[in-house]
């Protein structure tokens, strides 16, 4: 897969034939060669950590005692003027060594030599460019910062900054900075246009200081502004069709509640979710359904799922993104109707305690769902004795579908931990599975990823690192016409998880943050 980048490279000796006379003695043996000069260092690798710090690595060269590395910045190869720094004696031991607190969003040409006893035999020089990423003086943007068409960005005070550009680009351009506002360490920015996301640059001149990616808040205007204390339920049966709830922080009750509408639910705050404890029937006036930024709870529910097709006709979509979902005892969403259902997204979800006793976590029974998305996502403490996609063979009653499931950058710790069970209980013909960048972790599916001979055997895999797991980079003792699907290439990398068990997945694994595996929220 080559996903980590590992550079190799053959260094070969081409020895030319001698054509030795049959009165010479061709008796002496060639026992070693000398050679004029130390190899230059190979495997030159350099790798950006921390924004502006650069880990270097290479293969030691034979006979070399020591190093000299040489960084030049603003230079694409060129090695022109001075270095910015210059290094001597590094050894093998120290590799690899990493230069700190170099100048941000700047390129970087760096070169290595070895050298050894001998001063007159010191390598020609290895190469590698690279660029440093944009320093981040902005701090974090709270909820207060965010208005529906303002935003207000802090960073250090006095700093040497020049202006922030703004994408999607607003009427007035970017935003000059006042010499108040460099002095203050921070700006409001103006003009913005509600519910849209956002990328504000810091810049000093050409170069980038800090870059906040920002969804401006909600526009009220046209939508049902909801009272903390209120009748969610009494809300939702006189509710119309495509009418959006803003909830304030708090909780609301709807225990087992049939939705007739179309519907969206969103907390006005992102970082201040509502509370609804309950679970959601989707009953067949319902077109679309949409819960954003908010947590639902299972407690005080009749123990079914989260969220439950109840009739056999066509659905929209369903789309449950920034989202908790907690503490159901069956499963996350289950379709036992033969429904048709355009799409499920889950995206930017922390799913937990969601027990799957008598349902699998993502569960479609009898009907069709055209795409099922989850991204971004963190599932643990959850579904450990049953499957974790379970999609039944309905095909006969869909003519021509053909399901497409993604599961990209989730973090999936557990799930499917027992000796009967598969990740992939995907039964419905002609379906297209893809699973990429993901952290797969302390689970032993005894069917692997799946023993069903109808799950997309082209698989697309990449990316993923699967740590304390069986069976699903190769066979761990799956009997024979179990073994149909393994991630081949998958690596087996101790993620370091910060507290797994208190729910938080910090990685501390340079590789899977240099590369991004798993749940962005993580690294």
């Amino acid at each position: 897969m080559n996903k980590f980048k590992k550079y190799s490279y053959m260094l070969g000796l081409a020895i030319a034939a001698l054509t030795i006379s049959a009165c010479e003695d061709q008796s002496e043996e060639v026992l070693s060669i000398e050679y004029s000069r130390y190899f230059a260092p190979i495997n030159l690798e350099a790798r950006v950590l921390n924004l502006t710090d650069i880990r270097l690595s290479w293969t030691p060269s034979q006979g070399a005692t020591s190093y000299n590395v040489e960084v030049y910045a603003n230079d694409s190869l060129t090695f022109e003027g001075t270095p910015v720094v210059s290094l001597t004696g590094i050894t093998a031991e120290q590799l690899p060594y990493t230069i700190e607190d170099l100048e941000g969003d700047t390129k970087t040409s760096i070169r290595v030599q070895a050298v050894g006893e001998d001063a007159a035999k010191t390598s020609t020089w290895s190469t590698v460019y690279v660029k440093t990423d944009p320093e981040q003086f902005f701090n974090a943007v709270t909820d207060d910062d965010i208005e529906s068409t303002e935003v207000t960005l802090r960073w250090p005070a006095g700093i040497n900054v020049t202006h922030i550009t703004i994408t999607p680009a607003l009427e007035s351009g970017s935003h000059q900075l006042t010499a108040d506002e460099i002095a203050n360490g921070v700006a409001t920015i103006t003009g913005l246009t509600p519910e849209t996301d956002y990328t504000f640059r810091l810049k000093n001149g050409e170069k980038t200081c800090g870059t906040q990616n920002v969804t401006s808040g909600l526009n009220l205007e046209g939508k049902t502004v909801v009272e903390a204390g209120a009748d969610l339920v009494s809300l939702l049966d006189n509710s119309t069709e495509g009418e959006i709830f803003v909830l304030p922080e708090g909780e609301f009750n709807i225990a087992d509640y049939e939705l007739d509408n179309s519907v969206t639910l969103i907390s006005y705050k992102p970082s201040r979710k509502a509370i609804i404890n309950g679970r959601i029937k989707l009953g067949e006036g319902v077109q679309n359904l949409t819960v954003s930024r908010v947590i639902m709870d299972g407690t005080a529910s009749d123990g079914g799922q989260a969220f439950e097709y109840a009739d056999a006709v066509t659905y929209g979509t369903l789309t449950i993104e920034d989202s908790e979902i907690r503490n159901y005892t069956k499963g996350f969403y289950y379709v036992n109707k033969a429904a048709t259902i355009e799409g499920i997204t889950i995206n930017n979800c922390l799913i937990h305690d969601i027990v799957c006793d008598g349902g699998d976590m993502f569960d479609c029974r009898a009907g069709y769902i055209k795409t099922i998305n989850l991204t971004n996502s963190t599932i643990w403490n959850s579904c450990a004795g049953r499957d974790f996609i379970r999609y039944d063979d309905k095909s006969g009653d869909f003519p021509d579908a053909t399901p497409v499931i993604l599961v990209d950058h989730c973090t999936i710790d557990g799930v499917s931990n027992s000796s009967s069970r598969r990740l992939f209980y995907i039964r419905f013909k002609g379906n297209k599975v893809t699973f990429t960048n993901n952290i797969v972790s302390n689970t032993e599916p005894g069917r692997g990823f799946t023993d069903s001979s109808n799950t997309d055997p082209e698989t697309v895999f990449s990316n993923n690192n699967y740590f304390n797991t069986k069976n699903l980079v190769s066979n761990d003792g799956l009997a024979e016409g179990k073994d149909l699907l393994f991630d081949t290439e998958g690596y087996t990398l101790d993620p370091g998880y910060a507290n797994a068990a208190e729910g938080d997945f910090t990685l501390s694994h340079e590789d899977l943050i240099y590369y991004q595996v798993g749940d962005p929220r993580w690294y």
